[in-house]
């Protein structure tokens, strides 16, 4: 009997549990699944989210896995007692979403849409937009999600240049890496997609020196985390007109405090982290998928890399 531990926040059980019971049934693995613990020697999962009520894993001395319900793992990757493989959520759901989140808004400052959105001033101002195929937009961070937004504005004929710390051969995709590679992107991207996991070598990525090297004008869209951007920088950018907009859904603090300069900048769009949610259907399904697959003796997916913090 397989045991497998629910150890989200109490919240999630409601929405988890009926999907997450019926991807395990259709796996045909004989299991319980339960969000109490009466002993860890016996739990051979963990299905975990931050907040949840497990911080020591050192009890859980027969688990073969973790297995998070976020895609980012930093609030997990540094626990010191955590010493069973981890693996983060990548789903279709996830992806489908940030795909259609960010596309949104490539497009909406592609296109201009603020101009005549908020601009009914009686004025008369046909202003055209470009084609896609003469507009530039950066990707910062080639993993799953970076790749899918990359092929989904490329499908729509923009120039899409992809950084990744470590080279990347993507087909389709030009792609960097690099100190030098991260200058030949950020110098030629109109619109900046922020898309890289936080790890130390990530935090404040965007800072005065990386976003002065933007052409003056650019739009910066980060859907990814909050620490990526130095927000002092960003906002000295923006009051100088050298960045035209920044769209923020991730922030160094969460919820954004009430008195934060974002909220009331007109430069700035705050969307409160909803590009991309964990969605209980689609993740129950590669929960399932990861604990048949360990069953079965194969890998377990998007298995974390606990020194490179994702």
């Amino acid at each position: 009997m397989i045991q497998v531990l629910f150890c989200a926040p109490m919240a999630d059980w409601q929405e988890y549990q009926a999907p997450l019971r019926r991807a395990l049934d259709e796996t045909g693995l004989n299991y319980t699944l339960s969000p109490e613990c009466t002993d860890p020697a016996k739990v051979d999962y963990l299905v975990y989210a931050p907040g949840g009520p497990v911080k020591d894993f050192a009890p859980f001395t027969r688990a073969k896995a973790v297995l998070s319900l976020w895609a980012g793992v930093e609030r997990i990757v540094s626990n010191d007692t955590l010493n069973i493989p981890l693996a983060r959520m990548v789903d279709r759901g996830l992806s489908e979403g940030m795909r259609e989140w960010v596309t949104g808004h490539v497009l909406r400052h592609h296109l201009g849409m603020d101009r005549h959105i908020l601009g009914q001033n009686g004025q008369w101002q046909p202003d055209v937009p470009p084609l896609a195929r003469n507009r530039t937009v950066g990707i910062l961070g080639l993993g799953t999600l970076g790749q899918t937004c990359a092929a989904a504005l490329a499908a729509l004929n923009f120039n899409v240049l992809g950084w990744s710390r470590r080279p990347k051969d993507i087909p389709g995709l030009t792609s960097f890496s690099g100190d030098d590679g991260l200058t030949q992107v950020l110098t030629r991207s109109e619109i900046l997609v922020l898309l890289l996991p936080q790890t130390a070598q990530t935090r404040h990525v965007l800072n005065s020196k990386t976003l002065a090297q933007l052409p003056k004008g650019a739009v910066i869209i980060n859907p990814g985390r909050g620490p990526l951007i130095d927000d002092e920088a960003l906002l000295a950018a923006l009051d100088s007109a050298h960045i035209h907009h920044a769209t923020l859904d991730v922030f160094a603090v969460e919820p954004l405090p009430a008195d934060h300069p974002y909220w009331a900048h007109p430069r700035v769009t705050v969307t409160p982290h909803i590009a991309s949610q964990t969605r209980p259907d689609t993740a129950s399904e590669r929960i399932a998928q990861n604990i048949a697959r360990r069953e079965a003796g194969a890998p377990l997916l998007h298995l974390v890399d606990r020194q490179a913090g994702y």
